[in-house]
């Protein structure tokens, strides 16, 4: 498997994963009667904001994987960072699905997708530069 292969699977992952995250948002306002806005209701805030947070995330680190490929990163490197922040993101739904409060998911999360952002952005330079 070649890098860019390896970043285009993640990509694929973390598509299958919005596909889901849309989903619930769909299943939760249907659940809570709100076809627009969230009415206040808790329940949907929070799946809402459970789909907005991987989007912020994920389109950024996706481009950050797909460069580090391009400028010749190792297929080990691409995968390590894109299997960590794939399970940093599922950690993070699931913990912010389920509370609004702090959680082990949503902290550990947080953590692996930002560890995962920086890490990318820094295998970038390298590579740019050396």
């Amino acid at each position: 498997m070649t890098a860019t292969a390896a970043a285009a699977l993640y990509a694929a992952l973390c598509l299958v994963l919005m596909l889901a995250l849309k989903i619930n948002v769909g299943r939760v306002r249907q659940a809570e009667r709100v076809m627009f806005g969230d009415d206040g209701r808790e329940p949907l805030q929070r799946a809402q904001r459970v789909q907005g947070n991987a989007t912020e995330d994920i389109p950024i680190t996706l481009i950050g994987l797909f460069a580090l490929a391009f400028l010749g990163g190792p297929v080990w490197l691409v995968h390590t960072l894109g299997a960590l922040f794939f399970f940093g993101r599922i950690l993070h739904a699931i913990g912010l699905g389920g509370s609004s409060g702090g959680s082990f998911g949503r902290m550990w999360g947080t953590v692996l997708t930002l560890l995962v952002m920086l890490a990318t952005a820094l295998a970038c330079f390298w590579f740019v530069i050396f």
